[in-house]
């Protein structure tokens, strides 16, 4: 279950590569399954959370700041759009 979600995740990541909000919402996607196959493992093991704390932590952060560069996109270009974006300036 969390291998598909995962690779489900990773299919629209690469097909939708033209809007920059539904590039980040499969990357959640990605890390969601990436953390519910974490929550399993170390439950199945009986291991310590710790890590799943720091993880869900770290990837809090990275959708934080997936928002914050998709609204000052939004705000300097006016859309999402991949290919607009010129990367060498």
């Amino acid at each position: 279950m969390c291998s598909l979600s995962f690779l489900l995740g990773a299919l629209s990541f690469s097909l939708k590569h033209k809007h920059l909000l539904l590039m980040l919402l499969s990357l959640e996607l990605m890390v969601v399954s990436l953390y519910l196959n974490l929550m399993v493992s170390l439950s199945q093991y009986d291991y310590e959370f710790y890590f799943a704390m720091v993880f869900l932590t770290m990837s809090v952060c990275e959708g934080a700041l997936g928002l914050s560069v998709l609204v000052s996109l939004i705000r300097t270009h006016g859309n999402d759009y991949f290919n607009l974006y010129s990367l060498v300036w």
